[in-house]
């Protein structure tokens, strides 16, 4: 693996590849740490030090996630790759029951640059309402409870410049990760995604360190790291397996010429839908939790705050985890489509062996489907709750390292973006990272 390393730093345009999306990854930090005007970086640096508990982190978890840290310190990218994901996420849902962007996607090349446009615009509009809501919490001293003086000045001046830098910085997020998509290495939104979170990997271990003194820390330091690499193993193996369908094309003449005969399969994987239903879950378990800030003296807001905010409470994790099980299945039936797949099938003389084209084929691959999809629902679930687990056991805050949506994308992002460089080095003949 070594040697693949040194051999892709000796390929020039890899290299310069390497080292360009490198330099992007730097830029993209460099903005998480920089302050938005009109903002007390010291108030908010003790507001941060002071804020044990955890609800605030637990409050704004998701999106802090993705930001790398950067929304609690009201950075310039304080909203990170969050308002893209969700244009990502609300565009894939819209292709399948508005008929114009369903044409659109069947279109090839010119119809997703065209729902790319549509994404970039929703990402906008989506940045602007999220910089929105989160510049009125601060500015009314609900980011931290208990602190206030983060920002100087209250006026509509300084809160629409700190909106406008807020929105701005996620279209700059939006060209940087094109960049790296278009001259660097990997798909640009999923490395900036994966270089934010592994960026709180360090300081969130050594917190875990610090909390308790003397040669308790180095134990529970050293347990979670342990577990950690286990987790990561588990996730790779189960990331890694698919039920693959044998599918064989009979042979047809076109003309003069016989064309099929060929034997292929259909890959499903176990976790067909990725880290989207977590996404889904977790947004929706926000929602309450953003209510019951703005309406902190409601009787229904009380009993929010002592059960979904805090992620170790029973009812938090059962409702969360049904959430996922409940998205994952959802997410499934949208994204494959059973009937469109046999029909393409049957449409160039493919076929199941045992399995009559038509009509049995797509009952098959409904059934198929189905079954993986609980294995894969249930592992998401599983591990979605390893930070609330963390948080009984080890008594640690809610931005535990190695569980939840964090594991999930640095290890998809990691194995996606190795066999890109892999494929490029055998490309030219090089020995590449997987034997």
């Amino acid at each position: 693996m070594l040697s693949a390393f040194a051999n892709a730093f000796r390929t020039p345009d890899l290299r310069k590849k390497i080292l360009f999306t490198l330099g992007i990854l730097a830029i993209f930090r460099l903005g998480s740490i920089i302050p938005t005007p009109n903002v007390n970086a010291a108030q908010v640096n003790l507001c941060l030090r002071q804020a044990t508990s955890g609800d605030q982190q637990g409050l704004y978890s998701l999106i802090n996630l993705f930001s790398g840290g950067a929304l609690l310190q009201l950075a310039i990218f304080a909203l990170g790759i969050m308002p893209y994901i969700t244009a990502s996420i609300i565009l894939q849902l819209l292709t399948v029951v508005i008929p114009r962007l369903e044409a659109l996607k069947k279109e090839g090349q010119s119809g997703q640059t065209k729902i790319t446009q549509y994404t970039r615009y929703l990402t906008l509009v989506l940045a602007l309402l999220n910089s929105t809501a989160f510049v009125t919490v601060a500015v009314n001293d609900r980011l931290f409870t208990g602190c206030t003086g983060i920002v100087y000045d209250k006026g509509y001046f300084p809160v629409i410049v700190m909106i406008l830098t807020m929105t701005a910085g996620t279209s700059v997020i939006m060209w940087l990760g094109e960049l790296v998509t278009e001259r660097g290495v990997g798909n640009g939104m999923s490395v900036l995604i994966f270089t934010q979170i592994a960026a709180t990997f360090p300081s969130a271990l050594w917190s875990l360190k610090v909390a308790r003194p003397g040669q308790q820390g180095w134990v529970v330091f050293l347990l979670v790291i342990a577990l950690g690499l286990l987790v990561m193993v588990g996730v790779i193996f189960v990331e890694q397996s698919q039920r693959r369908i044998p599918v064989q094309y009979a042979k047809r003449m076109v003309g003069r010429r016989m064309f099929g005969g060929t034997t292929t399969y259909i890959p499903i994987k176990v976790n067909q839908a990725g880290v989207i239903p977590v996404i889904f879950a977790s947004s929706l378990l926000y929602l309450p939790a953003l209510y019951a800030q703005f309406r902190p003296e409601d009787r229904f807001s009380s009993w929010i705050s002592g059960n979904f905010v805090k992620g170790d409470h029973p009812i938090y994790m059962a409702t969360f985890f049904l959430l996922i099980v409940f998205f994952a299945y959802f997410y499934v039936a949208i994204t494959f489509n059973p009937e469109e797949v046999a029909d393409n099938m049957k449409k160039y003389g493919g076929f199941i062996p045992g399995i009559r084209a038509g009509k049995p084929t797509e009952n098959y691959l409904a059934f198929v489907l189905s079954r993986l999809t609980l294995p894969g629902a249930l592992y998401l679930g599983l591990i979605a709750l390893l930070p609330s687990v963390a948080f009984i056991f080890l008594n640690a805050n809610q931005n535990f390292p190695f569980g939840g949506t964090s594991i999930l994308i640095i290890v998809g992002v990691g194995l996606d973006t190795v066999k890109q460089i892999e494929s490029q080095l055998q490309q030219r003949n090089y020995e590449g990272f997987l034997r």
